[in-house]
């Protein structure tokens, strides 16, 4: 995985924040993720993130992480950046439909 980010955060308020979205991540729950241009999508946590050291384009040293998820209806995978996360939504599967 590469160490380069385009954001990276070293501000206690921001890694309050991305730990707080961490937390939230089942590990191989089901959940709806509001992201920061206010889209949501339905996904599959496939591991709980943890933050890590990165660098910025500038080389500045900070903090983010990457979420892996997996859409519940195609199986596809895809990678998120935690940052781009602004609301996190445990679905428990009773709830949610898989299919249509």
């Amino acid at each position: 995985m590469t160490k380069l980010a385009d954001r990276v955060y070293r501000d206690p308020a921001d890694l309050r924040r991305l730990t707080a979205l961490v937390e939230q991540l089942p590990d191989e729950g089901l959940v709806d993720l509001q992201l920061i241009d206010g889209s949501w999508r339905a996904a599959v946590v496939t591991t709980r993130p943890s933050l890590q050291t990165f660098l910025d384009r500038d080389g500045r040293e900070g903090i983010n992480a990457v979420l892996r998820i997996d859409d519940p209806r195609t199986g596809r995978s895809d990678y998120l950046w935690i940052d781009e996360l602004a609301q996190v939504r445990p679905i428990h599967s009773a709830q949610r439909r898989f299919t249509d």
